[in-house]
């Protein structure tokens, strides 16, 4: 089945959004050096200090959605703006610190960029008071990092990244319908925030590189977060995008049309 002409260029929009260049190019422009360059010279000690903050910021984030996400929001156009200007102000805390603020930092700005994804569900037609919608939410974390230069299909990044996730993000659903977060450390929901946290944690290990930058400051923080939440937001406005337009027409209709864009 063919999609509407309207519905066709929405899916482009999607399309250019979820395919865009990855923060590290959007960051090396900020900072006038290759990124990738800054990762090698990250110290094994910050490296696992990244993984340990990006684990700890999703857990709050989980904890998060499911407790409070949803409240607030309702059918009209994303804040995006005041989303990213709270980031900068964390980010501007942070910058001034340098990575130490990193584990403090973090969960502020991960809370930050989760409320602004919710938002932009929201405007989507999604309902984030829905456990589904929630965790829908959640994944877009794993989304942020699924291209690379050496990606030439559709498939090998943002589908595959959602079939990934698929089987957990289901477990996690149904834990959740069933016992809440009274057993946070349910093994459903610890392997869906490990395997978001394997991808997201690609991306604020370039977000560290970035801030290792001595001449940045706290204004380098500042547009660092302002980037960060920008791409997510990107993220979730062509992940939201592609699952209204399922509801509609359905999953498989939908993906081969974007293949073939």
């Amino acid at each position: 089945m063919a999609l509407p002409k309207s519905d066709l260029a929405e899916l482009r929009r999607a399309k250019a959004l979820l395919e865009n260049p990855g923060i590290a190019a959007k960051l090396s422009s900020l900072v006038g050096s290759p990124v990738e360059r800054g990762l090698k010279m990250l110290p094994a000690k910050v490296r696992s200090g990244v993984h340990r903050a990006t684990e700890a910021a999703l857990m709050k984030a989980l904890d998060v959605a499911v407790t409070s996400l949803g409240i607030g929001t309702g059918a009209r156009p994303s804040r995006d703006r005041l989303h990213k200007i709270a980031a900068a102000a964390s980010g501007a805390a942070g910058g001034a610190l340098g990575l130490a603020a990193l584990t403090w930092e973090l969960p502020i700005s991960t809370t930050l960029m989760l409320r602004s994804i919710a938002d932009i569900a929201a405007a989507e037609g999604e309902n984030p008071r829905h456990i589904e919608t929630k965790l829908a939410c959640l994944t877009v974390f794993a989304l942020g990092s699924t291209r690379s230069d050496r990606d030439d299909a559709a498939e090998s990044g943002y589908f595959a990244a959602r079939a990934a996730l698929a089987s957990a993000v289901s477990e996690a659903a149904k834990h959740l319908a069933e016992k809440g977060l009274s057993k946070g450390g349910a093994p459903a929901l610890v392997r869906l925030v490990s395997l978001i946290g394997a991808r997201f944690g690609i991306v604020v290990s370039e977000k560290a590189a970035a801030q290792a930058v001595p001449i940045l400051g706290a204004a380098g923080g500042a547009l660092i977060n302002t980037i960060f939440i920008g791409h997510y937001q990107d993220m979730a406005r062509g992940h939201f995008i592609v699952r209204r337009l399922e509801k509609i027409h359905g999953a498989e209709p939908v993906k081969l049309a974007y293949e073939k864009l």
